[in-house]
This record gives C-alpha cells, structure tokens and sequence, in this order.
C-alpha cells in the first residue's frame, strides 16, 4: 500500500476512532445527570472515573512523546476534560467520607503515581526508549482496562441476565477497539495496536453473551437496579451484597428450624408426661 493511501486510511479510522470514544466518554452522562437532580451521589462509585481519567493522561503523555499523533491528542484532551468534570460534580456531591476517599485517590493515582511515571521515564537519555516504556506501561494498563468487563460477564453468567450489561456499550467500546487497532496497524504503533486487539475480543465476547440471554428470565439481585451500576467496580458490591443477604437468609432459615425442633421436643416431652401420669390417677 502506498504511503499516501495507509496515511489517508490512518486518518479516517482515527476519526472515526475519535468519533466513537467520544460517545463512549458521553456514556456516564445519565448517571451524572441524576446525581445532578439529587444532589446526592446514591452510592455511585469514583474509582472508574479516576481509571479514566488515569488512562487518558497516560496516552497523552505517549502522544507527545511520540509527536505527530494529532489523533490521540484530540481524544485524550476531550477525555481529561470530561472526566475532570465528572470527577468535580462527584465530589460537590458525594458525602464528606466519600469526598475524602475520592480526594485522596486522586492525590494518590492520578498525581502521585502518573508523576512517578514521568519523572521517571524523564530520566531516560534515549527518546526512542522513553517512547518505548511509555508506551508498554500504556499496554499494561490498557489491557487491565479492557480485562475489567470480566465481572460483569461471570456476573451474567452467573444470573442468566444481561440486566447488568449494556448491549449500545459494549457495541461502542468494540467498534471503538476496532478503529484504533487498524489506526495503530496503519501507523505501525504496535503499543495502540496491540491492546485493542483484546479490547474487540472481549468487546465481542460481551455482545454474544448478551444475545445468548437477552431473552432469559430476569434475575435482579435484592435491592438493585440497572440505573445503580454505574460501572464494573460497583458489580463487585452487588455480588459480596447478594452473598451478604443470602448468608442472613440462610441463618434465619437456621433459627427457624431450631425454635421448630424446639418446640416439637416440648410438645413430646408434655405428651410423655401426660402417659406417665394416667396410670396413676387409674390406679387412685
């Protein structure tokens, strides 16, 4: 192919790949609407929106080492902002506990190991090996990224629901995956290119799991709803909440049937005492 073509090529798919984590970023928008309405944060979880915002800033990092990566520039920036927006409207909102945790998190992750991150690949002499690092940090994390959807599929599995799993998410977070994986073939970044290729297996994986018990019987966990699970993390609430209430329902279970094999050994015990005392009243 020639350079002009695969340049072209590139363009397109970046485009396309911006237009699609555009929409991917807009997502949480009815989640924040509604903490917006209630001015309460009903429990919703900040760590996904740090992850976020995390990842963003560490391929904006890439790309301005790598330089002439105005397609990963424009997505990253939107995405720090958005994210810093949601992370801003979560803290006006969330109780104090919360604010402090979400604060801390912050000052942690995204400030203290993001500047361990630059401060220390700063000290690489080689530009083309700090590209290098960089770079496979940004693997790694996209990849523990992308392997994130496997709660939500062992929990679909595990209730034969899709009430938990978004099919216009999934389909996005794919489409999105399958962009920046040619984007990256055609520039020949195998640090964009690689991840992506898990992201769309694990994307398509969600969508035919989706389709499988689309039409199953609903099974919503006590006490929850769709509109509660903001993301991934929040999944692993439910469960260890599903085990919590079954653990209380099987202990109450328990006590019932000790307090009936209770009162069934008094009864025998009355009754016994009733035979012993009536050969004596017939022998009076």
């Amino acid at each position: 192919m020639a350079a002009p073509d695969a340049f072209l090529l590139a363009s397109v798919f970046g485009i396309l790949g911006n237009i699609v984590a555009f929409m991917v970023y807009l997502a949480p928008l009815p989640t924040f609407y509604r903490i917006f309405k209630k001015k309460s944060t009903e429990g919703f979880l900040s760590i996904p929106y740090s992850v976020a915002l995390f990842s963003a800033m560490l391929m904006l990092y890439y790309a301005f080492l790598k330089t002439n990566a105005f397609m990963l520039i424009t997505i990253n920036s939107i995405g720090c902002i958005i994210e810093t927006s949601y992370l801003v409207m979560y803290m006006i909102y969330a109780p104090p506990k919360t604010r402090i945790y979400t604060a801390k998190l912050l000052v942690l992750f995204n400030v203290g190991v993001y500047g361990v991150i630059i401060l220390s690949t700063y000290l690489i002499p080689n530009h083309f090996l700090r590209i290098k690092v960089v770079g496979w940090i940004s693997v790694v994390f996209s990849v523990c990224v992308f392997a994130a959807p496997l709660s939500i599929m062992r929990l679909v599995i595990r209730t034969r629901s899709v009430e938990f799993m978004s099919f216009p998410l999934s389909f996005c977070l794919t489409l999105c995956a399958v962009m920046w994986f040619f984007y990256g073939l055609l520039v020949r970044d195998l640090f964009i290119a690689a991840p992506n290729i898990l992201g769309f297996a694990f994307g398509l994986a969600q969508m035919i799991m989706y389709l499988m018990f689309k039409n199953s019987k609903k099974s919503m966990l006590p006490e929850f709803s769709l509109n509660q699970i903001p993301n991934v993390v929040a999944v692993n609430d439910i469960v260890a909440s599903d085990s919590q209430l079954k653990t209380e329902d099987t202990k109450k279970s328990s006590e019932a049937e000790e307090n009936q094999s209770t009162e069934s050994m008094t009864n025998d015990s009355r009754a016994e005492d009733a035979a012993a005392a009536e050969p004596n009243e017939s022998i009076v």
